[in-house]
């Protein structure tokens, strides 16, 4: 009967695939999690989805602290937020333009 053993050889196989897939797309720079920064916000356009935030330094984009606009994916992101909140935050560059792919306003 070798029904048992090259059903095991199969499922190792899949499993394999599965691992080497899922690896591989952490490995994408598009895919990478980015970490949270710290930050303050200064201004808020929700209209045009814009946030100047003063923040320390983000590791993932090799800046130093600053004060700077970021726009803001999706624009909703900003729903709930004000001027003079604690947050983190986490941000790419897209298309030469900085943007904020998560936010929340920071634990007191």
């Amino acid at each position: 009967m070798l029904g048992v053993g090259i059903y095991q050889r199969v499922f190792k196989f899949g499993l394999m695939a599965f691992l080497i897939v899922a690896a591989s797309l952490f490995a994408v720079p598009g895919y990478a999690q980015t970490q949270m920064a710290e930050g303050e916000i200064r201004r808020l356009d929700p209209q045009n989805a814009k946030v100047t935030i003063r923040h320390g330094e983000i590791k993932s984009l090799d800046m130093p602290p600053m004060t700077m606009v970021f726009v803001a994916k999706p624009k909703s992101l900003l729903d709930g937020l004000k001027v003079g909140d604690k947050i983190q935050f986490s941000a790419i560059e897209e298309n030469s333009q900085y943007v904020v792919t998560a936010i929340k306003k920071a634990a007191n």
